[in-house]
């Protein structure tokens, strides 16, 4: 299951998406606008920055902003940082011990191409994609 956090982390790098002009762009404007707490995305942009997503300026005129443009960014890469591993197994964990049990393993084929399915789809959607997507009445960003 993905949790707020990878939902929270793809709505706040769109948010920045779509209002970049260039300019930073103050978390508090994202946060009013995602109507997600100042506390929790304060605790959600470390990672993203780590990863080399977004940069940051304090002071006056401070704020977020995209490394990159939003055809860069797929949901996949997002939701890794966001997540960790998505696997749905252990054994399928990125770096897990080899399973004794893989060669005989009737349900290991199931949870790979679950596994796959899931990649494959994340990574086919960028935060450019999303810019382009119809939005409803009540679309907040």
């Amino acid at each position: 299951m993905i949790s707020t956090r990878g939902r929270y982390s793809i709505r706040i790098l769109l948010d920045l998406a779509e209002h970049n002009t260039g300019a930073y762009i103050p978390i508090k404007d994202v946060a009013a606008r995602q109507d997600i707490s100042l506390k929790y995305i304060e605790r959600i942009m470390p990672p993203l920055k780590a990863a080399g997503f977004i940069e940051s300026s304090h002071g006056i005129g401070g704020g977020y902003r995209l490394v990159r443009d939003p055809d860069r960014y797929t949901l996949w890469d997002i939701l890794r940082v966001a997540e960790g591993d998505l696997a749905p197994v252990a054994c399928l964990q990125e770096g897990a011990a080899p399973c004794k049990m893989a060669a005989e393993c009737k349900t290991l084929p199931v949870w790979q191409g679950y596994y796959d399915m899931t990649r494959d789809y994340f990574s086919n959607i960028t935060l450019a994609d999303l810019m382009k997507a119809p939005m409803a009445d009540n679309y907040v960003i």
